[in-house]
């Protein structure tokens, strides 16, 4: 993100500060919605459902905003076409994506994944897919590693068992922020 933020700046102001605003969103939301989960295990619909308006607004208009201004020809990236490579369209296909998959990982085992943990999915699928599909990918296995390390940390301290539940929204939230600072 730091280096799209870099580019952007270039190429065209307008899409930086959206894309700014973005991003200091997600840090407001982000720190607002592990508080709340850590403490009672609930990712609040006042704060997740607004945030898909807030990021959708703002990445999708900075990914209109830079097509029209730089004059690049959409779905085209290095020369050639990319499946889903419209700015706009992969926002938007991201957000649609994650949820999905963590909507089935919700139907294959209830107890292991909270409603609220596929609602977020969306939202951060947004943020990802403004990135590219590697990001997407990127943010989503970090959040099951950094999860999966912190059971077994729990499990190590003796502080947990296999049926103890942790709150997933926080790990969730540091895997896409992990995958924000990777190179684009």
């Amino acid at each position: 993100m730091i280096r799209r933020l870099d580019g952007l700046w270039d190429a065209t102001p307008l899409a930086f500060w959206l894309v700014l605003a973005a991003c200091a969103y997600f840090l407001v939301m982000a720190a607002r919605l592990t508080i709340i989960d850590v403490r009672h295990h609930l990712l609040p619909n006042r704060i997740v459902f607004p945030s898909y308006g807030v990021a959708g607004v703002l990445l999708l208009t900075a990914a209109i905003v830079h097509v029209v201004a730089s004059g690049a020809t959409p779905g085209m990236s290095d020369g050639g076409a990319e499946l889903l490579g419209v700015p706009a369209l992969r926002i938007v296909a991201g957000g649609a994506v994650l949820w999905l998959f963590y909507f089935v990982l919700r139907l294959v085992y209830p107890p292991g994944m909270g409603f609220g943990d596929v609602k977020l999915a969306g939202v951060l699928g947004m943020y990802l897919g403004y990135l590219g599909w590697g990001h997407v990918f990127a943010g989503t296995f970090a959040a099951f590693l950094l999860g999966g390390l912190w059971s077994l940390a729990l499990l190590a301290a003796r502080r947990g068992t296999l049926k103890s539940a942790i709150p997933f929204g926080p790990f969730m939230l540091a895997g896409a922020a992990a995958a924000m600072l990777l190179p684009a």
